[in-house]
């Protein structure tokens, strides 16, 4: 690899995490009764999406749409079947619950990711069907369908807690 692209790579990984940090950093800000800090940290969340989606176009990531599901796939089985259970493993092993348990949820979730991908890879060519998307705000658990669940089948939060997905 260039060292070009290894240093999109890294800006593209850097953005990105910057992006999540700052979401993160919003919603305390917002819980501390600070909202306009964490306006901020929302607008300089949305510039690093900008900055890392830049850098992952000059990779040549994006592909057709075929592509992008197999490759989103291919990252949502790795984390299934590699990633998460080695950290449950260490987090075990280190008696961290509460690595634990984000590993445990993110791990249920990414089995779900992996199915509904498929899905939609293996229905690709038919007509699209409208399909409603609700996000566990606690764990990350991703329902299909015109309601929430009642309660979360990963972490138990009350349905009425998820976020619609427009």
């Amino acid at each position: 690899m260039s060292k070009v692209m290894d240093d999109l790579h890294a800006a593209f990984a850097g953005e990105s995490q910057a992006n999540r940090k700052y979401t993160a950093f919003a919603r305390q800000a917002d819980a501390a009764g600070q909202p306009q800090v964490a306006k901020l940290f929302r607008a300089a969340a949305a510039a690093e999406t900008v900055h890392a989606i830049n850098h992952f176009k000059a990779m040549g990531e994006i592909k057709s749409t075929a592509e992008n599901l197999q490759a989103a796939i291919g990252g949502e089985n790795y984390e299934v079947v590699t990633m998460y259970p080695e950290f449950i493993a260490d987090a075990e092993a280190e008696n961290d619950k509460s690595a634990l348990r984000t590993f445990e949820w993110a791990w249920e979730v990414e089995k779900i990711h992996e199915g509904l991908f498929r899905k939609a890879l293996a229905n690709l060519e038919q007509p699209a069907e409208p399909v409603d998307y609700w996000v566990c705000p606690i764990c990350g658990y991703t329902h299909e369908g015109p309601e929430p669940p009642e309660k979360c089948p990963v972490c138990g939060v009350k349905g009425e807690r998820f976020e619609f997905v427009d």
